[in-house]
């Protein structure tokens, strides 16, 4: 067994399509729109979905707007430099609700950005091996 995807439903797929691609750098892998049903549904990711797992973004058309409850955590990317990357979303206008800095009551190099829909994405700064 292994994760395939992560389902998030967001509220406008063009603003989250382009926050995960734009100010991620994720590709969209790939768009399906589903009329009968009413959604689209959308997969984002660094790699192909055969080889890592993704981020199913779901689109109930007519729905702006979702609660994130509070069962939600955070989806974790882990990144080479999380202080350059808080940097460079910024400048891609990606908004970084907690800078780049140790974790309180440890060593990891952590921040946090927020999507579109609120969201929370922690980056983890890849430790030396």
């Amino acid at each position: 067994m292994r994760i395939l995807h992560t389902m998030l439903r967001v509220g406008d797929l063009e603003k989250s399509l382009a926050f995960y691609t734009e100010v991620l750098g994720m590709k969209l892998l790939r768009r399906n729109d589903f009329p009968g049903g009413k959604f689209t549904l959308a997969f984002v990711g660094y790699q192909d979905e055969k080889d890592a797992a993704v981020l199913e973004l779901t689109h109930n058309w007519g729905v702006d707007h979702y609660e994130i409850g509070s069962g939600y955590g955070h989806v974790a990317l882990e990144v080479d430099d999380a202080y350059a990357a808080c940097v460079e979303i910024k400048k891609r206008g990606g908004i970084v609700t907690r800078e780049a800095g140790p974790m309180q009551h440890g060593t990891s190099v952590i921040a946090f950005v927020q999507d579109p829909d609120g969201y929370k994405i922690e980056l983890v700064q890849k430790r030396e091996r």
